[in-house]
């Protein structure tokens, strides 16, 4: 990668090293989530992650949902079925948990950096090779499903920056 300037998106940065190029924006929108992450969860207590206002998902549920539905997509572009322990993870998703803020979040952001570790390790010519999803076996392809799970991350992303606002009443929690 150029240099990092923090100052700068992670998609006016340049290149990433031991990316292919197609698999850059992938990488640019799982980085951008990374940085961002923390800023906007601070100050969210733990009495307000597992809060539904207005009968939105809580926080606490998009962390564990965007953590988890990248490993699962990330899984399938693998090319590999989900594993016992993935199914008893999605069917947790929706359950609140003793966890704090920071667990959750340190959970979201390993999880992106595995999904990115994985961008490293994909090669150009198996972009597009027909993945199967799910129990029903649909068919997609490797880049669909990891360009998938990076605008999934991003829809989530968006639902915590707008639960964050409602519960803090303040409105310059935001994304740059």
């Amino acid at each position: 990668m150029s240099e990092q300037n923090s100052n700068v998106e992670p998609w006016l940065r340049g290149p990433i090293e031991g990316i292919v190029p197609q698999l850059t924006p992938i990488a640019y929108s799982l980085m951008q989530v990374m940085e961002e992450l923390p800023r906007i969860v601070a100050g969210i207590s733990g009495a307000k992650l597992w809060v539904t206002p207005g009968g939105a998902a809580s926080i606490g549920f998009h962390l564990k949902h965007l953590a988890g539905s990248l490993d699962r997509l990330y899984t399938y572009a693998r090319g590999e079925k989900l594993s016992n322990e993935q199914f008893k993870a999605l069917d947790e998703e929706k359950s609140t948990d003793e966890k704090d803020v920071n667990e959750s979040m340190a959970k979201a952001l390993s999880q992106i950096e595995k999904a990115i570790q994985q961008l490293r390790e994909a090669k150009a010519e198996s972009l597009h090779e027909t993945r199967f999803v799910g129990r029903a076996q649909l068919p997609s392809t490797q880049l669909a499903l990891l360009y998938h799970g990076a605008e999934h991350v991003q829809r989530h992303v968006g639902a915590i920056i707008a639960t964050a606002k409602v519960l803090s009443g303040n409105s310059q929690v935001t994304s740059s």
